[in-house]
């Protein structure tokens, strides 16, 4: 993931979610002598907008806010100093919507960083695909930081998975895995699942079942292929292939189990044009039991 800004960026609000959203970006950030940059959106447009308010009660609303989002900011730079007091820290706290603040600060970010839920200035941040949102349309890959069973229990051990369908958008999330594995001096989980063959006609989406004995003699080849060269430049990461006659999501999901970071494109081969995030990283990123970091190829430094 090389760019010109060595900067891990997280967005905080002071939810249990973002806390270990921030403890996680501040140990990566720790790791790699990278700048971690603490971000929080106070979205205070509706206080003085559509929002009944006006003069005085408006403003006194708006301390009020500004003072929370400040706590926010100032526990989270407390607890990454207490991860690494030599860790070089920097803030933000615009008045502006989180979303758009967030997909802005990754234009100089090397790795955007989100916690699973939100609350405050990130209120339902994975509640109506506000998660998916800023994946989408984010400049640098982007994580979302989930634990165990859907609590702040985030593993540090287990190797890390990459989802690999065949297709070009797969390429830069592939390259990203080889990094993170060999940054973390883990094996990497090479994951193809290939039961999602689909056409498309005038009467919608069919999928096509086929006997998976006939498939998996090309797939393992495709999958050879997409590895092909990686090995050499990565040398020092144990490759451990995994072909599954599944479905990419839930073959992916049952690997998070055990892993301590998924990594996947944001769509693959079957995806439509303009979608931004497919379905498979949609699913992950809202129920994988690790944190899972979307990159986009057409966004990614």
């Amino acid at each position: 993931m090389s760019t010109t800004d060595p900067r891990i960026t997280v967005g905080v609000d002071g939810s249990a979610g973002s806390t270990a959203a921030l403890a996680w970006a501040a140990r990566i950030a720790s790791l790699r002598h990278l700048e971690l940059r603490i971000v929080h959106g106070l979205q205070v447009a509706g206080l003085y907008y559509g929002g009944g308010m006006t003069g005085i009660g408006a403003a006194t609303l708006f301390e009020a806010v500004r003072a929370d989002g400040e706590r926010a900011v100032a526990d989270a730079r407390k607890l990454a100093a207490a991860i690494d007091e030599d860790l070089v820290i920097t803030t933000e706290l615009p008045n502006d919507p989180p979303v758009p603040m967030l997909i802005d600060e990754s234009r100089h970010a090397r790795m955007l960083v989100v916690g699973r839920t939100g609350a405050g200035g990130f209120a339902g941040m994975l509640v109506g695909g506000t998660a998916a949102t800023v994946a989408g349309h984010a400049h640098s890959p982007v994580a979302v930081v989930r634990g165990r069973q859907d609590t702040t229990m985030i593993p540090d051990a287990g190797p890390v998975v990459v989802g690999i369908d065949g297709s070009p958008n797969s390429e830069p999330a592939i390259e990203v895995a080889f990094e993170e594995a060999s940054l973390r001096g883990v094996p990497l989980v090479a994951v193809h699942a290939w039961d999602d063959v689909t056409y498309e006609d005038t009467r919608g989406t069919v999928r096509i079942f086929t006997q998976p004995e006939a498939l998996e003699e090309g797939e393992e080849r495709l999958l050879t292929e997409r590895l092909a060269g990686w090995q050499e430049k990565y040398p020092d990461v144990e490759i451990r292939p995994l072909l599954e006659c599944d479905r990419p999501r839930h073959a992916l999901l049952e690997a998070s189990e055990t892993a301590q970071l998924v990594v996947v494109g944001s769509h693959g081969r079957g995806g439509f044009t303009g979608m931004l995030l497919g379905s498979t990283s949609q699913a992950l990123i809202q129920h994988a039991q690790c944190p899972v970091l979307v990159v986009r190829p057409e966004r990614r430094k």
